[in-house]
């Protein structure tokens, strides 16, 4: 039986982890903390704009199981705030739970506070990852999903210093970067002043510290929007470091946009807390410990993997990658997606079957081209490219790949070939 090791446990490693076993495959996911999904611990949107599209291509394509999770612990959907239409708001509370029983169910290894720090190599092939405690973990296949944030040294370098963000590098460790340790030449993406990383795009308050019309307004809509008085306004530059692109608008800057995710989720990368207080209905404003969302999040973007369209690393035998680290993707749909796609791909390479292409008549498979050939460009490495806005939903309107048409997007799975493909047993 082919052995997939899959290394970091968020988004992208949970698709990865799905594929790579549904297609028959033996799978141990490695994850450095104590749960799963990363950064999908405090996220809470899907299916907004361009994701709904994507979305329902995985779920036709037969990744659908983590979509139906999803689903089952949402808060609110079908919402709409300003931007963004047709929004699920997950509860960050229940999601975690919900993920790691899909996975246990589907018969994924699932190693907790297994924290990667080296790779053993035969020439240009991985053979294990050295785990902290000595352990090396063996496979024939491996897929990289350990994101491209921090560690601690990064974000003070490159951004406001540790916040100790839901990653949490000072507890369990930073983020090690396989495949730099094996040989690939990663790169760095940048802000567009040409700086390196970007800031994580929202923070985290307690609702009950909130007033109770906004936190009845969230518990009831999904959505509070609070104007912000002039002389309180931030300006565009907390939003100019923003990973989440899709999210700098005029209104983020001129309103305090709170979703519901079970905490109220502050469409911001940072706010002061002495300032937010002084906006009527925060005045007695708390971030949900331990995230320090008055001075900032993770810095990401720090270590991309040059791959091609197969997810497949360039420069190493037998690695793939999904998540941020397949380049400048930005979402949670972003990266269970690739991450799908890299699992699936690493066990038709474990067997010697042809790679998997998605082609670009389906939104997926054009963001995976689209976003490679534009971080090939100096100027490409400045922008973020996510579905749900931006640059690329832009791009994925003019290509007529945005629709909300369930029907329509199955049909184009079809023509595609690819209906059920995350479904077939391969080993």
């Amino acid at each position: 039986m082919a052995k997939v090791v899959i290394i970091g446990g968020g988004w992208a490693g949970s698709g990865a982890a799905l594929s790579a076993v549904k297609a028959g495959a033996e799978v141990t996911l490695l994850e450095r903390t104590d749960m799963l999904l990363g950064t999908g611990l405090v996220g809470g949107i899907m299916r907004n704009n361009g994701r709904f599209p994507a979305t329902e291509e995985a779920i036709a394509m037969g990744g659908n199981e983590i979509f139906e999770a999803v689903d089952e612990v949402a808060r609110h959907k079908n919402i709409d705030f300003p931007g963004h239409k047709h929004a699920t708001l997950y509860d960050v509370a229940k999601i975690e739970p919900a993920i790691k029983k899909v996975l246990l169910n589907a018969g994924v290894e699932i190693k907790l506070q297994a924290r990667a720090k080296d790779v053993e190599m035969d020439g240009d092939k991985i053979i294990g990852i050295v785990l902290q405690d000595g352990q090396v973990v063996k496979g024939d296949v491996f897929v990289e999903t350990t994101g491209t944030a921090g560690p601690t040294g990064n974000c003070s370098k490159y951004g406001n210093g540790c916040a100790m963000c839901v990653l949490r590098c000072p507890t369990f460790g930073g983020r090690v970067s396989m495949g730099a340790k094996a040989g690939a030449k990663e790169f760095m993406g940048k802000k567009a002043d040409g700086s390196y990383g970007a800031m994580s795009g929202s923070c985290k308050l307690h609702k009950e510290s909130l007033s109770k019309e906004i936190e009845q307004e969230l518990n009831e809509s999904g959505v509070c929007v609070v104007p912000i008085p002039e002389s309180l306004r931030k300006g565009d530059d907390a939003l100019s470091k923003k990973a989440c692109q899709q999210y700098a608008l005029k209104e983020f800057a001129e309103n305090v946009i709170l979703l519901d995710t079970g905490h109220a989720k502050l469409m911001s990368p940072f706010y002061p807390l002495e300032t937010l207080r002084q906006i009527p209905g925060f005045e007695n404003a708390r971030y949900e410990d331990p995230y320090s969302g008055g001075i900032g999040n993770s810095m990401r973007y720090l270590a991309l993997s040059p791959r091609n369209n197969e997810l497949k690393v360039d420069g190493v035998n037998n690695l793939f990658c999904g998540g941020e680290k397949a380049g400048l993707l930005v979402g949670h749909t972003e990266a269970i997606v690739t991450g799908l796609l890299a699992g699936c791909n690493a066990v038709r390479f474990a067997v010697g079957k042809e790679l998997l292409t998605i082609p670009t008549e389906l939104a997926i498979g054009d963001a995976i081209d689209y976003v490679g050939a534009q971080m090939a460009t100096e100027e490409g490495l400045k922008f973020k490219y996510t579905f749900s806005g931006s640059v690329y939903f832009e791009h994925m309107q003019k290509e007529n790949l945005y629709t909300t048409d369930v029907n329509e997007i199955k049909d184009r799975v079809e023509k595609a070939g690819l209906t059920g493909i995350y479904n077939q047993k391969l080993v």
